[in-house]
């Protein structure tokens, strides 16, 4: 079936198209410039698939448009945060945008273009999650860390507000939870992450290096039940066994693969606990500051609240953009968690301090 006659509309659209093509090769050339080896060949595949796209459009106008439009704004943003942050943050982006694909109703895409597209949200989705699983450990702790000090020492604060005590009682509640919180959190995070690393060590799969793989029976050995009890199916375990066995004969080194590097994922003990340390100290001073300096009563209350709930909805919106995911209903789901848990505190804390009355 032949494609429809094109409009003023449809030239216009494809000139977007062309655009925005050439705007996201730019991302990926410029994300490849900041990396080395297989993720730089990827990104720059990538780009190059791009160009396809875009020697496409500008087949169907006929050459270079007088006047091309701009790129869409998200691309523009992207192309100018390829440049100046890190990966991990502006692959998570473009994960999200290529899960969008403009093509998939549009008549004068090709099949490949649309199947390109899908194959790029694959693709930027895999080398984000790689990138994840490096920062993983120290982001989790950083977040948690950071959430943690927002919303616990708002809540301690406006309880003991609420109560009716001096100023000065609740400028040293705050500083008092903040410190005891952050030492708390990094101890807790610093066993937890050791505690984690410890069992995956116990658990794993060891490599086949320390047996004696050309004493075994080629028959009947005791091999395949060390790949039976890694999950194998019996056939497979004993084709397992036995390939291993012959490589060992034959002089070579049998390499354990398709093993995921699980220790990266959970991170290092002292960075997270590092991480939590600093972050639930950074967030448990924002509601403290009112009180820092100077404020009293329901002025301080009104700013400690402003103050927490801009932090709340910054990091849930990065989480969510990290996650490839909408960061406003994230950042509204922090800022919900948040004020939820200090309404509840600063309730108790009336009738506390009703009842002291």
């Amino acid at each position: 079936m032949s494609a429809p006659a094109a409009t003023s509309a449809d030239r216009r659209r494809w000139a977007q198209y062309l655009a925005d093509e050439r705007a996201e090769g730019d991302v990926y050339r410029r994300l490849a410039a900041t990396k080395q080896g297989e993720e730089r060949v990827i990104l720059e595949q990538l780009a190059v698939a791009e160009g396809r796209h875009e020697a496409h459009w500008l087949e169907l106008l006929g050459g270079e448009p007088a006047r091309l439009p701009k790129a869409s704004l998200g691309t523009r943003a992207l192309v100018w945060m390829a440049g100046r942050f890190g990966t991990i943050f502006v692959l998570a982006l473009a994960q999200n945008a290529e899960s969008r694909s403009p093509y998939d109703n549009e008549a004068f895409a090709t099949p490949a273009m649309r199947a390109d597209e899908k194959v790029h949200h694959e693709v930027v989705r895999g080398l984000a999650a790689r990138g994840r699983r490096r920062l993983s450990g120290t982001f989790r702790a950083a977040v948690f860390g950071a959430n943690d000090g927002l919303v616990s020492n708002l809540a301690l604060i406006l309880g003991i507000g609420a109560a009716g005590v001096s100023p000065q009682v609740v400028l040293f509640s705050g500083i008092a939870g903040l410190l005891a919180g952050a030492l708390s959190m990094g101890a807790g995070e610093f066993v937890s992450v050791r505690s984690q690393r410890e069992l995956l060590e116990a658990t794993e799969p060891q490599s086949m290096g320390a047996v004696r793989l050309p004493d075994l029976d080629i028959d009947s050995n005791e091999l395949a039940l060390v790949y039976r009890a890694r999950g194998l199916p019996e056939e497979v375990a004993e084709e397992r066994a036995k390939h291993a066995i012959a490589e060992a004969n034959a002089g070579r080194i049998v390499a354990r693969s398709g093993v995921i590097d699980t220790h990266e994922v959970v991170g290092g003990a002292w960075r997270a606990a590092g991480s939590s340390f600093l972050f639930f100290a950074s967030g448990a001073i924002i509601p403290v500051l009112p009180w820092i300096l100077g404020l009293t009563g329901f002025a301080a209350i009104a700013l400690a609240l402003a103050l927490v709930g801009i932090a709340l909805m910054a990091t849930g919106a990065a989480v969510g953009l990290l996650a490839g995911a909408p960061p406003l209903k994230r950042a509204l789901r922090q800022l919900a968690i948040g004020y939820g848990a200090a309404a509840v505190t600063y309730v108790l804390g009336l009738a506390f301090g009703v009842t002291l009355g």
